[in-house]
């Protein structure tokens, strides 16, 4: 069928928009309002007037041309539409996060958002303009979906209304609740809000009080808020529970008979003292040919869990198990996490293996992937094991139970750790900070958690099974198409990135060389540096935070903080989905199958990833919590020493090194001079006394107040003289920065001018 001719009208239509498109193709470096237009194109009649509004507009409509802020058109080549999701770093504005723009994320003005919150994905007009910022800029044009519609926040009740002000520092607007729809909320409680009318950028969403959760500031009321605030479930509905319930607890002697029987060799699991889900379990046993055989033994979790199953849907959703301060939010109900699959001692347990035949010096002769059958003889926690290696290593002590086969297991880890570090893996120890609580949750004692070679034992092994079985995946086929896989990827540092990150380490008086072809040896020598000084841990999270994210994939591009080209996540299948999905894989071509298709299995590690960061955020949501409640019940005029961690127009950020807690010191208190934010140099400037505080500084402070609801920690410098590690300008450096301020005004006034 042959498309209709166009009429002569439409033809003429058409010919007059081709020339509109043309005159602007070749002015697009500026905008033109419709009467310029006009006169560019010497109009003066008023019906070609109006034909031309017109038909400039529908190209404005098709995306052709785009109309600015000030209502002027214009063309930009490198204009497009970008669709993301939205994180709302600041209260003045946002970045838009997009996958087709990964190296290069859209920067968005608060009032450019049309009522866009975080986490919303949405539609992106891009200018690339760029700003102070260095990054492209862009306004919302179109919100896609709403991260969600429930929020977490203390409600403060007025005569006639309400508002809820929400806990998420990425919410950055209240919302309005009418007097009919607060419920039986009080002052100052926390509650639940559902959205009931978004806001369009100039009103204030709307919403009714769907749950109360308690007094703010008080434990469970908290910490079921940082549940809620994350989007994280309590509990496991009561269906969940009964599929969970009516497996059957005892193993049948045919499903043995399909494995590899290894009840008979010595197994032990190592795991922290208050664990209950074991994941993991280590076997040992000496070969006639002189090498070891050491199994790495996982829970088989897929053999109870089927595809297609609402255990399997649940365990999906949740993707993690999330550790808060005071309770763990398990992926499995558990009947499962820590009764059927946790490897419990003395008990016959069902476990998907990496056996691997080693020589002392941790060479592989032989190694072997399959479902088998254990049974664990001892359960230490980390403590133990850590007691009989350090009682081993005197010689003049009577050996112990497992004495042998842990001190050759921690040579061996030693020697892989060794080989890692040669590789180029990055050495990074971040501070774990830990706390001791009472019946009720409240803290008596914060510490930070020491790691030590049974740790790291441990964590050797993990890595040798994690990476072994990404490696026998990717070279079982040789051809195109690759079996497809769930690695464990992470890419390098952003050079930029890295050039900051040396900027900031400066001020501590370290050099990092982000041009050296061997970064990763750059990194490790400034990790040995900073190792047991003050700013460890501020160094460290700096370092971790310049780092590219780790993330699952399908795609095998290696890990470049461990050094290792394949890497997967098969190890902890009780908490994380993707070792589930790493077992049905690894299955799945043991038993001689075709790779499988791509794209289904990449979104599910596209959610994993997403709800991996969700558990994270909730996890320090706790700790931060708990940090700033422990400091409540402290001494208020007791004074703690602190390391600068950050400084904004508003104030400095400052660490307490003792208990890892961060707290804010506001400019409005440093009230002996008047401050200056130097943004170039990370610092604070006083304009008369010339004393700079500045990232990194040595300083000591006091709590000024600990707002629990907020969970915000408030400081006091106690002495604002002059301390060490804090430099005082000279004089000469203050008369150049008064020019230089001077001078800067003029150039201002005169653009004004202009």
């Amino acid at each position: 069928m042959t498309k209709p001719r166009k009429s002569k009208e439409e033809r003429f239509r058409e010919g007059i928009k081709n020339e509109i498109l043309s005159f602007f193709e070749l002015n697009e470096d500026r905008g033109w309002s419709l009467n310029q237009i006009h006169k560019a194109f010497a109009i003066k009649d008023r019906q070609t007037k109006l034909l031309f509004d017109e038909l400039t507009t529908e190209l404005v409509n098709e995306g052709k041309l785009l109309r600015h802020k000030d209502g002027s058109i214009g063309i930009d080549q490198a204009a497009s539409m970008v669709v993301g999701k939205l994180e709302h770093v600041n209260s003045k504005f946002a970045f838009l996060v997009s996958e087709e723009r990964s190296n290069n994320d859209v920067w968005i003005e608060t009032a450019d958002l049309q009522g866009a919150i975080d986490g919303d994905i949405v539609k992106v007009l891009v200018t690339q303009r760029r700003k102070k910022t260095q990054h492209d800029t862009g306004e919302v044009i179109e919100i896609i979906q709403r991260s969600r519609e429930e929020f977490v926040g203390t409600i403060e009740i007025l005569p006639h209304y309400a508002f809820v002000v929400p806990d998420s520092k990425r919410i950055h607007q209240d919302f309005f609740i009418a007097k009919e729809d607060i419920g039986e909320a009080k002052n100052g409680q926390k509650v639940i809000v559902k959205v009931t009318k978004w806001s369009d950028g100039k009103r204030k969403s709307e919403g009714v009080v769907k749950e109360v959760l308690g007094d703010a500031g008080k434990h469970h009321t908290e910490m079921h808020a940082i549940l809620a605030e994350f989007g994280l479930p309590v509990r496991f509905s009561e269906a969940i529970e009964a599929e969970a319930n009516a497996i059957a607890d005892t193993i049948a002697e045919s499903e043995i008979a399909k494995r590899r029987d290894m009840r008979g060799i010595t197994t032990f699991t190592i795991d922290p003292l208050d664990a209950k889900d074991f994941d993991d379990a280590l076997s040992f046993q000496w070969l006639d040919n002189g090498h070891y055989e050491i199994g790495v033994h996982i829970a088989d979790v897929t053999h109870y869990i089927q595809p297609g199953t609402p255990l399997e849907e649940e365990a999906f959703k949740r993707a993690t198990s999330v550790y808060l301060v005071d309770r763990v939010v398990p992926m499995l109900p558990e009947k499962l996490s820590n009764g059927l699959c946790s490897l419990r001692p003395h008990e016959d347990k069902l476990t998907f293996s990496a056996v691997f035949e080693l020589d002392d010096a941790g060479t592989i002769h032989h190694e072997w992937f399959g479902r088998t059958v254990i049974h664990s003889d001892k359960r230490f926690t980390y403590e133990e094991a850590q007691a009989v290696l350090e009682w081993a290593s005197d010689p003049n002590n009577e050996p112990v139970p497992f004495q042998q086969e842990l001190t050759i297991l921690n040579t061996l880890a030693h020697v892989y750790r060794k080989q890692r570090f040669d590789k180029g893996a990055i050495n990074f120890e971040t501070v774990e900070v830990k706390f001791n609580l009472d019946e009720q949750g409240t803290p008596l004692g914060i510490y930070q958690k020491v790691r030590k070679d049974a740790h790291k034992l441990i964590e050797e092994f993990m890595l040798l099974a994690n990476k072994r079985v990404a490696e026998y995946v990717y070279n079982l086929r040789q051809k195109e198409p690759r079996n497809t896989m769930v690695y464990r990827i992470h890419e390098a540092p952003d050079p930029e990135k890295l050039r900051t990150f040396s900027s900031f380490v400066k001020k501590f008086g370290y050099n990092v060389n982000v041009d050296s072809p061997n970064i990763s040896q750059a990194l490790n020598d400034l990790m040995l540096g900073v190792e047991g000084k003050p700013e460890q841990n501020i160094v460290e999270s700096l370092a971790i935070r310049t780092m590219s994210k780790a993330r699952y994939s399908t795609e095998p591009i290696g890990h470049f903080g461990l050094a290792f080209p394949f890497y997967s996540h098969f190890t902890s299948p009780i908490r994380r989905y993707p070792d589930m999905m790493a077992h049905r894989l690894l299955q799945h071509y043991l038993d001689g199958g075709q790779p499988v298709d791509r794209v289904g299995w990449e979104q599910r590690c596209k959610h994993s990833s997403e709800m991996e960061k969700v558990a994270s955020e909730a996890e320090r949501a706790s700790i931060k919590y708990k940090q700033i409640e422990y400091m409540s019940l402290l001494d208020d005029q007791r004074t703690w020493q602190g390391i600068i961690s950050g400084v904004t127009e508003f104030g400095i950020f400052v660490e307490i090194t003792e208990t890892a807690s961060e707290g804010l010191v506001r400019m409005v208190d440093l009230n002996d001079d008047y401050y200056e934010y130097d943004r170039d140099n990370f610092r604070i400037v006083g304009q008369r006394n010339g004393r700079v505080f500045t990232f990194g500084d040595a300083v000591e402070v006091r709590v000024k107040e600990c707002n629990l609801a907020r969970r915000s920690l408030d400081l006091l410098l106690v002495n604002l003289q002059a301390s060490e590690g804090r430099k005082k300008a000279s004089s000469g450096a203050r008369h150049k920065e008064k020019r230089e301020r001077k001078d800067r005004k003029k150039s201002f006034d005169k653009k004004k001018k202009r």
